[in-house]
């Protein structure tokens, strides 16, 4: 199970640093479709001097986290699928109808509560496929802890390119922070164990979500049903047993001339000393063992975990081991006392908490802007 790497805590000065980004992605929407959601490009007004962002302290831009690596995932095609549920027939017949097209607006991004931000660099690629003239900057970082009330970005540009692409960026940026907000928390209480996500995420967004994993802090468990061998326990009682189970992957990828991560999912000691037994008497692929509800809940809301403590110790580092199974933030500080390598957490992903973001578009100039449509 690699580790992935996240960004480092950002650095302090004594002044603002933004950052601004022109986007330099390709493959906007096809013209057809560009056409339909957007209005012509027209000059921009006058500039007007920025108010600086409410920082209480300057940041230095982080390197970005990079998404995870999966052979058939387009997460351009997801974000034009964003765009197209929304656009529908006819486009934004709100914009249409209210905002002329020669209208350029400057909208600012606001925390709406604490939390870890992420998704900005997916908010790039959603600008850019909307309106590659769109200029986009940021006063924080994915990873950033942020504060109620912190401006952290702007965008600037055509005022229905910025409304067309106002709630795709926000429910893709609320969803992540969300998630990164949970696993930076877990992920800061587990030490020195490490926390992964599971594959229980939203249908189509299994990409992003490992994604919002990373930036958070934790780490990604595999990615789909292609990346490693997770011997579960619908698998053990189809093979007859879970070391029948074992010999099975083992000849299965020998066969294959396969080498990827192996890992069997173990309920009861007992399990764990068969899984042993036949890994000291057969040659064999596997590389972690899950300790499958070893964490007991107790009736006055701690929990037991001793047995996932001895299974731990019973293993001694033959094999990596991950404690799967009454995972919360209150719970997984005891868990990862224990000696296990990692903790999942479907909860990261599949009970996400969205964190309240806001765009707003600049008010004095938009007034203006009315003000000079309602003379002509």
């Amino acid at each position: 199970m690699p580790a992935i790497p996240t960004a480092p805590a950002p650095a302090t000065g004594s002044s603002l640093h933004a950052r601004r980004l022109r986007l330099q992605f390709s493959s906007p929407l096809p013209r057809s479709n560009q056409q339909r959601l957007l209005p012509t490009r027209l000059p921009r007004l006058p500039a007007r001097a920025r108010a600086a962002p409410m920082s209480a302290e300057a940041r230095a831009p982080a390197p970005p986290v990079a998404p995870p690596a999966h052979p058939t995932y387009d997460l351009r095609a997801v974000i034009a699928l964003a765009l197209s549920e929304d656009a529908g027939d006819r486009g934004d017949v709100s914009c249409l109808a209210t905002i002329p097209s020669d209208v350029e607006a400057e909208a600012t991004f606001i925390a709406k509560a604490d939390g870890v931000i992420a998704g900005i660099s997916l908010a790039d690629m959603i600008f850019n496929q909307v309106d590659p003239s769109l200029k986009v900057e940021w006063f924080e970082s994915d990873g950033n802890y942020v504060h109620k009330g912190l401006q952290f970005g702007k965008v600037y540009g055509c005022a229905r390119s910025i409304i067309i692409a106002e709630r795709v960026v926000l429910n893709f940026m609320q969803r992540m922070s969300g998630i990164a907000t949970l696993t930076k928390a877990m992920s800061d209480a587990a030490r020195p164990a490490c926390i992964l996500e599971t594959r229980k995420t939203a249908p189509g967004l299994r990409l992003v979500d490992k994604w919002a994993v990373l930036i958070g802090g934790g780490k990604n468990h595999r990615l789909g049903l292609f990346d490693m061998v997770m011997i579960k326990d619908n698998h053990i009682s189809v093979a007859g047993g879970i070391a029948n189970a074992v010999r099975s992957v083992d000849q299965f990828l020998e066969k294959e001339k396969l080498t990827i991560p192996v890992e069997v999912e173990t309920r009861t000691f007992e399990e764990v000393k068969d899984v042993l037994k036949y890994a000291a008497e057969n040659r064999t692929s596997l590389t972690h063992i899950m300790l499958d509800n070893m964490v007991v809940p107790l009736p006055n809301g701690d929990v037991d975990v001793s047995m996932l403590k001895d299974a731990v110790q019973l293993i001694n580092g033959r094999f990596e081991t991950e404690a799967s199974g009454n995972v919360t933030i209150d719970t997984v500080k005891k868990i990862g006392e224990t000696g296990v390598t990692y903790i999942s957490s479907g909860a990261l992903t599949h009970s996400v908490k969205a964190l309240d973001i806001s765009l707003k578009i600049d008010t004095e100039l938009a007034l203006q802007v009315g003000r000079r449509t309602n003379r002509a």
